[in-house]
Parts: structure tokens; C-alpha cells; sequence
């Protein structure tokens, strides 16, 4: 049994809203010095520091300092091509973007575990110390277990004025074990050295697959209240995109208890996109095009290509204009 949801979590890492595996190291930018000419808005600055695992695209405006927003992926991990593609497109909107690895990048966690939340605090800081960056108008926009984690950062920011939320979670998770060595998995994040609180998985049913983990675990959370994402903490507003027929955790659901939770704790406004025909792969930058061929095939994760697509044709533009709005 366990060997089989391992294998299920191998194929959840594959899957794409953030698809490709992560990017190998690269070697460290030389250090920039007063007489170093600046980056040009095509650049993209890679950072290799201990603490500090991203890359960094520039808007590709003059109106400086602008908004800058904190992006990061799923569990996919690293510097995935997926985000990679959407923090392309956003500093072509003037919004600069810090694309950081959480984890499962060369020197980094390899296993979704005990991943410290402080690495988040460690990217903002980064982004708010930029000349170019305006420090009352950056944002954090997360994917999956990205968007578990960005919402959990922006309890703890709140200068942050933007947050998005693409296939979120409204509890921080139990992590996953990708080491498949038998053992259980340990919390997703740390915070302070110590376990942050962890749902623990829900009963497995085969007719459901990875779904069922998170759809059997949530509800047993009313007797895990500190493992509830305190909304109420958060300052900004919230934007949230998710697909009804999402099959690899119930995002829509969560989302809804995000924007109820927000709303019994006056909380920030939360605005939920929900999409009944698409998957996890709802959200993000639509493909310029859709192979013809494989556009109804029904994916692992929900929904089909074309179903997906038409949904991120309709958020995605409403997701850059969110962030416009807000910061």
C-alpha cells in the first residue's frame, strides 16, 4: 500500500502546473560591484547563495521602482520551467519576479520535509532591499503546494499587498517522502527549527488515487485546528484559481474554505475562480497553442488539455490584472 502511494506522489512530482523537474545548478554570478554596469531588463540574475536559491527577472520597464512579487512552484521543486515561463510574462506586465527554489534544488531538501518557512522570509527581504523594487507594492504567488506555502507566508507578512493562490490548500499538509524508503512522511515546513503544524493524510481508496489522501484528511480537520491556514491574519487581498475536476487534491473545496475562513474572521477580500471542468492544471500562462490530437484526452490530474486551456485563457489575464490592481 504504501509503495503504491509512493509511486502515486512520483507521478504527482511529474505533473505540471509547474511540470519539469528541477533545473541543475548553476554557477554563481560574479558579484556586482558599484562600477559593474546594471542588469538589463532581459537579463535574468541567478542567485546561488546558501540561503538564497532563485532567479531574478528584472521588469522589463523604466518606471522604476515598481511592484515586485515572490513566485514559487509545486512540488515539482527547484527552478521549474513552468513558473520559469509565467515569471517571463509578468515582468513583461512591469512586475519584476524573484523565482525561488524552496526546495529540491542542488544543496537543498530533496524530500518535501521540514522545509523552512524562513527561506520565504529570507526571498522577501531579498526583493524589499532592491533599488529597483518599490517595498509597498510586492506580492507572493504561488502554485499547489507553492500556493499552501505562500499563503501560509503571507500570515506571517503583512506588508505584502497581492497574494495568489493557484490550486491552493487551506491547511499546511504532512510533506512528502520521496526517498521511498517506508518511513512517514514528516510536516511539510518548519518554522524556528520545529515541525509547523501538519494535516496528517486521510484514508487511501484506490478508486481515487492521491485525491483521496487530502479529501480523507480534511475531514478530520476540524480535530487539527492549528493545522488551518489563519487567513484572518492576512492584509492583502487574496486571488484564488481553482479546477473542479482537480483529481490530485480537492482545490476547489479548499479554496472555498479560504474565502469562508477569511470571511468569519474579517478578513482580507477573496476573490475564488473555479472552473468545474478543469484540473489541477487550471491556472498559469495558456500555450500559444493546442495539439488538436491530444486536447480532449482526460489527464491524470483532471480535466483535458483543452479544458485547462480554456480556463487559463479566462484567469490568466484577470490574474495579471488582480496583481496590477493590487500593487
Amino acid at each position: 500500500m504504501m509503495r503504491f502511494i509512493q509511486s502515486l506522489y512520483l507521478a504527482a512530482g511529474l505533473l505540471s502546473v509547474a511540470v519539469l523537474s528541477a533545473c541543475q545548478a548553476a554557477p554563481a554570478p560574479e558579484p556586482v560591484t558599484a562600477e559593474a554596469p546594471p542588469a538589463r531588463m532581459t537579463d535574468v540574475i541567478e542567485i546561488r547563495e546558501p540561503g538564497l536559491i532563485a532567479n531574478y527577472y528584472p521588469a522589463a520597464t523604466a518606471n522604476m521602482p515598481g511592484p515586485a512579487l515572490l513566485m514559487v512552484g509545486g512540488s515539482e521543486g527547484g527552478l521549474s520551467e513552468g513558473v520559469a515561463v509565467e515569471a517571463e510574462a509578468l515582468r513583461e506586465e512591469g512586475i519584476s519576479v524573484l523565482h525561488l527554489s524552496f526546495y529540491r534544488f542542488e544543496g537543498q531538501e530533496q524530500n518535501l520535509e521540514l522545509v523552512p518557512l524562513e527561506r520565504f522570509d529570507t526571498a522577501l527581504e531579498w526583493l524589499f532591499a532592491r533599488g529597483e523594487v518599490d517595498a509597498g507594492r510586492v506580492g507572493i504567488y504561488g502554485t499547489s503546494k507553492g500556493a499552501e506555502a505562500a499563503l501560509i507566508t503571507a500570515t506571517r507578512h503583512p506588508e505584502l499587498e497581492a497574494v495568489v493562490a493557484i490550486v491552493p490548500s487551506s491547511v499546511s499538509w504532512t510533506g512528502i517522502n520521496w526517498d521511498f524508503d517506508g518511513r512517514e512522511p514528516e510536516a511539510s515546513w518548519s518554522l524556528n527549527g520545529s515541525p509547523y503544524p501538519a494535516l496528517p493524510y486521510g484514508a487511501f481508496d484506490y478508486e481515487t488515487g492521491l485525491y483521496s489522501l487530502y479529501a480523507n484528511g480534511l475531514d478530520a480537520v476540524d480535530a487539527h485546528p492549528e493545522t488551518m491556514i489563519e487567513v484572518g491574519r492576512i492584509e492583502a487581498p487574496v486571488f484564488l484559481v481553482c479546477g473542479g475536476s482537480d483529481a490530485l487534491w480537492p482545490s476547489c473545496p479548499m479554496a472555498e474554505a479560504v474565502q469562508a475562513r477569511a470571511g468569519a474572521m474579517d478578513g482580507p477580500e477573496v476573490t475564488v475562480l473555479s472552473y468545474p471542468e478543469a484540473g489541477h492544471g487550471v491556472g498559469g500562462k495558456p500555450a500559444d497553442r493546442l495539439d488538436p490530437e491530444t486536447a480532449d484526452a482526460p489527464l491524470d490530474w483532471g480535466g483535458t488539455r483543452a479544458s485547462n486551456r480554456a480556463a487559463q485563457l479566462d484567469n490568466w489575464p484577470k490574474t495579471v490584472a488582480f496583481l496590477k490592481a493590487a500593487l
